[in-house]
């Protein structure tokens, strides 16, 4: 199929009267004298592996990729091309990248380091993370793009179209009514639940994250999703999502504002109790319970007297006995220097009388007279 497309550029060429006598020097000039668009630089590798025919037009540039819409050999489809760190604007990375794990402890230094290698890992690790989320949330039936192909920084994927085979508007362009709005807060709810079910939190849910296709919203933009049980940050993140999703979608429809899906979901996550299809009410209420501090000081003390009655261990004692020599040789110290301040206090000062109170005077210097030495007299006559 590419060779007939070359072809085809070819006798364009030709009939237009290419000096080259019809022949491209680069797959960058066949499409612009093709009519298409040019390919760019990252997409290069993919068009000559033959997974991309061609690119129609870019789609949206975002903080951290730029999409762009391709042809394949199974048709129009989407190509992610991310952006590199030191042009990427995404604040606060650490607070998604907590608990992520890398086998390799030599890779892991590198990372915590933050050298040249480590930070080309950081930034491997955080293109990947997409890739492995979009397989593991498509699995557990949220809905979100199929994944194609990733390589060379750039992830192929599937294309979100709207009824008329065009590219699916954000949420942001699209104007609900009020019934519409409820039924979407409830299907974006639900997906959140099959998502923190699968073990993963989004953490950048917003309008400009969900795609109105003609089946139904579908959720996008998963670099910076989190692990639920191993970063600190999920329930902050969690309850930020449904509460950006509360908030817009409470425009179009004010009694949307007043659910608390968030509490109740994560309350239902932390006890072990939430399912895919868990019962939800959208209401939530705070349990308030006085602390007891009689309680937690008798714990206190009951775990002080147990880690007394163990007994210490050879390296202990060692460290015992080593500290109890230093406080000794400190303490020696001390009394040494206070005798010889005693001792400075009583003793005479050199060079004094019997009585020990008059000190030495010192004697003048006199300066020599010259007063008496006479030059020679000069005459007047």
């Amino acid at each position: 199929m590419i060779g007939d497309l070359r072809d085809t550029i070819s006798s364009k060429h030709a009939d237009t009267g290419d000096p080259n006598g019809g022949s491209c020097q680069t797959s960058r000039q066949c499409d612009t004298f093709s009519g298409i668009m040019n390919i760019p630089d990252p997409l290069l590798p993919l068009y000559d592996d033959g997974f991309i025919l061609s690119v129609t037009r870019p789609l949206m540039s975002g903080k951290e990729a730029s999409v762009f819409l391709v042809e394949t050999r199974d048709g129009a489809c989407v190509a992610k091309v991310y952006k590199d760190a030191k042009n990427r604007s995404f604040r606060q990375r650490a607070d998604y990248t907590e608990g992520r794990t890398v086998r390799n402890t030599r890779q892991a230094r590198a990372m915590a380091k933050g050298s040249k290698y480590g930070k080309a890992l950081l930034e491997a690790e955080w293109q990947q993370a997409e890739v492995s989320a979009l397989y593991r949330l498509h699995g557990a039936g949220v809905r979100v793009p199929t994944p194609f192909h990733y390589s060379d920084n750039v992830l192929l994927m599937e294309l979100i179209a709207d009824a008329e085979g065009h590219p699916a508007p954000r949420l942001w362009d699209v104007r609900l009514r009020p019934d519409e709005a409820r039924e979407l807060h409830i299907h974006l709810v639900r997906q959140c639940v099959y998502m923190l079910c699968a073990g993963m939190v989004h953490g950048d849910l917003s309008e400009y994250n969900i795609l109105m296709s003609a089946d139904g919203a579908v959720i996008i933009d998963l670099p910076q999703a989190t692990d639920a049980a191993h970063n600190r940050n999920s329930e902050r993140l969690f309850l930020r999502d449904l509460k950006n999703l509360k908030h817009y979608l409470g425009r179009f429809a004010p009694s949307i504002k007043k659910t608390q899906y968030g509490r109740e979901i994560w309350a239902l996550y932390e006890g072990g109790q939430l399912e895919p299809e868990s019962p939800l009410t959208g209401r939530f209420k705070h349990k308030r319970q006085r602390t007891d501090a009689a309680s937690v000081i008798a714990e206190i003390q009951a775990a002080a007297a147990e880690a007394g009655e163990k007994p210490m261990s050879a390296y202990q004692r060692k460290k015992l006995a080593k500290t109890a020599e230093q406080d000794k040789a400190q303490e020696e110290a001390i009394a040494r220097a206070r005798a010889r301040a005693e001792a400075a206090k009583h003793q005479k000062p050199k060079g004094s009388d019997e009585a020990g109170d008059q000190r030495p005077r010192r004697r003048r210097r006199r300066r020599k007279n010259n007063r008496g030495k006479r030059g020679p007299q000069r005459s007047d006559t």
